[in-house]
């Protein structure tokens, strides 16, 4: 995760200022420099420095998936950019499979060649969060769903509960939707745990928090 200013209704995990999982993004600054390969080069080139920050709370993060290490299942990462949740859930589950969702061609081609060695357990979606198609492009169903430091990007309120409505269409029964994102940036975790009450999810707990970010667990 890195910097809070670049991203709107797009949908990727960019956060540059704090222990953050990927990439966070602005409207104004979509086209400037997601879609720039130099630009996204050096970010993760900056983001590489975080892993010591961010690595405890990927592994919270997937601690608190419902599933035993070997199980077979069906993961999608909402806004995945450059590979690094789906990589961590990958190897903690041997026998999954994962869809990567990003916005950004050049993040998703980073993201490619950090997961070249896992084949074809991994299929790759370039499409906007803000555009309410983007669930359709990215078929399951699953079991799992992770986000990391994307979804608050959409800064509109109206936008966030469409994502959280997509997500949770798109799970199996019995599924979970483990969310790590800025949540006091917009609105505070009550306000979202309730927003995924209302997509339909049966509860959302807190995993983990320390403002402005947390960990949330959404399960159906």
């Amino acid at each position: 995760m890195a910097h809070d200013d670049h991203k709107k209704g797009h949908g990727h995990s960019h956060d540059h200022h704090h222990h953050d999982n990927h990439h966070d993004h602005h409207p104004a600054d979509h086209h400037h420099h997601w879609d720039q390969e130099d630009y996204v080069r050096s970010w993760i080139a900056r983001d590489a420095g975080r892993r010591s920050e961010r690595g405890p709370l990927v592994e919270r993060l997937i601690a608190a998936a419902p599933f035993p290490r070997d199980a077979v299942i069906e993961v999608l990462d909402v806004g995945g950019g450059a590979g690094l949740l789906t990589e961590a859930v990958l190897k903690a589950y041997p026998r999954s499979q994962a869809v990567l969702q990003d916005f950004s061609t050049p993040m998703v081609e980073a993201a490619r060649r950090r997961l070249t060695g896992f084949g074809p357990r991994v299929r790759y979606v370039i499409s906007d969060l803000g555009d309410p198609a983007w669930s359709r492009t990215a078929s399951g169903p699953f079991d799992l769903a992770v986000s990391g430091i994307a979804i608050h990007n959409l800064h509109e309120m109206a936008a966030i509960a469409r994502c959280y409505e997509a997500v949770r269409g798109l799970l199996k029964p019995g599924g979970a939707f483990l969310d790590y994102d800025h949540f006091d940036r917009v609105g505070g975790v009550p306000l979202h745990q309730h927003m995924l009450k209302v997509a339909g999810f049966a509860a959302a707990e807190v995993v983990w928090h320390e403002h402005p970010t947390a960990i949330l667990k959404a399960s159906v």
